[in-house]
C-alpha cells in the first residue's frame, strides 16, 4: 500500500442487508464513495476543498466475502500513483473483524472545478497530501 492511508469503519444495519442475508453490492459501492469523500475532507488542503470536487468515473470491485447485519468492516483507502490529466486512481480494501480482506476496489475519479463544473487537471500539489 502507498502511504498515507485513510481508514473508516462501517457496521451493517438492517437497511444494508439483501435477500441473501448479507450486505448488498450497492451498499459496498456507497461505502467506497463514502470513504473517498471522507478521505478528501480529512486530508485535502482547505483551498482545494473549496475549489474542487470529485466524481467517480469507474468502479472495479472484487467480492471475496461479505458481512451480515451487525457485523463491521474496516475500510482502508489510498491514492495509487500519479494523476492522469483530470483523473486519479484510488484503491480501497475492506477487512472483516478477523482481518480478512473481503472486498477490494480500484476506482477512478475525475476532479471538477466547483465554479465552472468542468474537468480540472489534477496538479501534483493537490494530490501531495495523499501521497
Amino acid at each position: 500500500m502507498t502511504a498515507p492511508t485513510f481508514e473508516k469503519t462501517f457496521t451493517a444495519s438492517p437497511a444494508h442487508i439483501d435477500e441473501l442475508g448479507h450486505v448488498n453490492n450497492a451498499v459496498w459501492v456507497q461505502w467506497i464513495q463514502d470513504m473517498a469523500t471522507a478521505h478528501w475532507e480529512a486530508a485535502a488542503r482547505p483551498a482545494d476543498r473549496e475549489a474542487y470536487f470529485w466524481v467517480v468515473t469507474r468502479h472495479e470491485i472484487d467480492y471475496r466475502g461479505n458481512i451480515a447485519q451487525g457485523d463491521s468492516v474496516t475500510g482502508t483507502t489510498w491514492i495509487e500513483g500519479p494523476a492522469r490529466g483530470a483523473q486519479s486512481t484510488r484503491r480501497v480494501l475492506f477487512r472483516d473483524a478477523t482481518g480478512k480482506h473481503i472486498v477490494s476496489a480500484t476506482t477512478t475519479w475525475a476532479m471538477l472545478d466547483r465554479a465552472t463544473r468542468r474537468l480540472a487537471r489534477v496538479r501534483a500539489d493537490v494530490l501531495a497530501p495523499f501521497t
